[in-house]
């Protein structure tokens, strides 16, 4: 039996490296499809709870989790050993900046040099950790065939990036529609019968990983200007004493050509505030500044600056100082009704 006819009936076996707020819901769905599935993370804690059944990731179900371990379709491990005995490997490792807003791959290129010690013919590996467009390709690909596997036809490698909104009711990695970019048209394929077979939702074929990766930076992109946009509107409607939700709510009775954002204390997440920033640094490799993406990167790390300021007149208008002041913050995550502080704008504050 070949990969793929593998992937079509379920019988591969299939690893997640990295069992965080991507990997671990995927690891889930991938085993609720009929796949046995091996999470690996060097976090010994995540493993341990995983193998005892118990959730720590918000859009998981516990009972889920559990029912999947205790069935044996999902185990967790710290050995990176287990990869040689799987067909399938997704790679879902953090991406970070530096703090020179430079992407950090390290944790891509370690999780590939892990791969290929334990490559074998007719595997799978998709990269699903947003990155700047020619990650797969430029840094994946050659690690790999330096295992003497040749692509298309000894190894497949794809990217699929991660489309994860924590707190959503909604949409949940289940059904959210995927995207796949195979290096080769065969890459292609395995990826897309994978997900299919995962997701009750279309699976969109790209032409490359390059396309992949900028479309993950286009949907996030997108988000950081109009967040800027509508923050700066927040800001010139407060000098103008101007309701800026008014103005929001009345906008939205146009049913064409207008999609609401609203202001707040700045951008946080993993993806908003990083991902844009992917491009940019790209971009300076073809001589070209993205100053739009820049320029909402500053207005959005602006405005914490600018919720103090209106706390310290809302103070002074009372006749007290902020310096001495006891203030009662109510919320430090990023977005309401979630555990996770990654990039708060209210630890800026």
């Amino acid at each position: 039996m070949n990969l793929l006819e593998k992937i079509e009936s379920r019988s591969a076996k299939v690893c997640v490296v990295g069992l965080g707020y991507v990997g671990l819901p995927l690891a889930v769905e991938k085993a609720k499809a009929g796949y046995t599935v091996i999470g690996i993370d060097v976090q010994k804690e995540k493993v341990n709870w995983v193998n005892s059944g118990h959730n720590y990731i918000g859009d998981v179900v516990e009972d889920d989790l559990r029912h999947l371990v205790e069935a044996g379709k999902l185990k967790a491990t710290t050995n990176f050993d287990i990869i040689s005995k799987c067909d399938v490997v997704t790679i879902c490792v953090p991406t970070p900046l530096d703090k020179f807003k430079q992407p950090d791959v390290s944790y891509i290129v370690s999780t590939s040099e892990e791969i290929l010690k334990r490559m074998h013919k007719d595997m799978l590996i998709i990269l699903e950790s947003t990155t700047y467009p020619g990650t797969t390709e430029e840094v994946v690909l050659p690690i790999l065939s330096r295992s003497g596997l040749h692509i298309g036809t000894d190894f497949y490698l794809a990217f699929s990036p991660e489309r994860v909104d924590p707190g959503n009711k909604l949409y949940k990695t289940k059904n959210t529609p995927k995207v796949v970019g195979g290096v080769t048209p065969a890459c292609t394929i395995h990826a897309k019968a994978l997900y299919e077979n995962v997701l009750e939702a279309p699976v969109f074929a790209a032409s490359s990983p390059r396309v992949a990766e900028m479309e993950k930076i286009l949907e996030n992109t997108f988000r950081i200007v109009n967040i800027a946009l509508i923050n700066e509107m927040a800001i010139l409607c407060d000098r103008m004493n101007i309701n800026i939700w008014e103005v929001i709510e009345a906008a939205k009775t146009k049913p064409y050509g207008f999609m609401p954002f609203y202001p707040g204390a700045g951008v946080g997440g993993h993806c908003i505030p990083i991902d844009p920033f992917y491009l940019t640094y790209k971009a300076r490799e073809y001589d070209y500044h993205t100053r739009l993406i820049e320029l909402a990167g500053e207005i959005n790390d602006s405005m914490p600056e600018f919720v103090v300021q209106k706390l310290m007149k809302a103070l002074n208008r009372q006749g007290k100082p902020l310096k001495g002041s006891k203030i009662l913050i109510l919320g430090i995550t990023y977005k309401a009704d979630i555990d996770d502080i990654r990039e708060s704008p209210a630890l800026k504050a």
